[in-house]
């Protein structure tokens, strides 16, 4: 059971509704969905002012990367493997794969074994996101690789989507977020 109590959208005063109606997205909000939101988004209603900081980041994070969507995709299950963020793996290795990240990745990445990675992007943004959930640093050899490969904006980038990742793995950690009815969890089965 989650540690916070799941919000309705009646339970919040007008900062967190906005919130709310904003972290629900313009069609699920006009088919009058008034229960509890998944994932991290719960917590980010209690509260409301960090929240809307947050949720402007995923979307810029989403919406403003010149790193490939495969890239992405792989160091978000890079970290959330790493935090065994059970929320953040269901969510993001089923987008991995949908985004061209081959299964034999996403499983070897699930089982903490090395990936049959591909290209010297795959072995870039695998490096420095497995190297900063582990040590929170990037030593000078996987930064002048993935340097070399990626540039300076997209190692920005990168670095700052693993760090949100950690955030949201952390959250859905601490406030032990259920996975939805019916899925199974990857590592930390009752």
């Amino acid at each position: 059971m989650s540690r916070l109590p799941s919000l309705h959208r009646d339970d919040l005063d007008d900062e967190g509704r906005d919130l709310y109606d904003l972290l629900l997205g313009s069609r699920r909000a006009k088919e009058g969905h008034q229960g509890p939101l998944p994932g991290p988004y719960n917590a980010w209603v209690y509260a409301p002012k960090i929240g809307r900081q947050l949720e402007t980041l995923r979307v810029l994070l989403r919406n403003d990367m010149t790193l490939d969507r495969s890239l992405i995709e792989l160091a978000i299950i890079v970290t959330g493997a790493y935090y065994r963020a059970e929320f953040e793996w269901w969510v993001h290795s089923a987008m991995a794969r949908k985004n061209g990240v081959s299964p034999d990745i996403v499983d070897a990445i699930a089982r903490d074994e090395p990936p049959p990675l591909v290209t010297n992007e795959q072995r870039a943004v695998y490096s420095v996101a497995r190297q900063l959930a582990e040590r929170g640093r990037v030593d000078d050899t996987a930064y002048s690789l993935a340097r070399s490969v990626l540039g300076d904006r997209r190692m920005v980038e990168l670095v700052t989507l693993c760090g949100y990742y950690a955030l949201v793995s952390i959250t859905l950690n601490a406030f032990e977020v259920e996975l939805p009815d019916g899925v199974a969890p990857q590592w930390n089965a009752p």
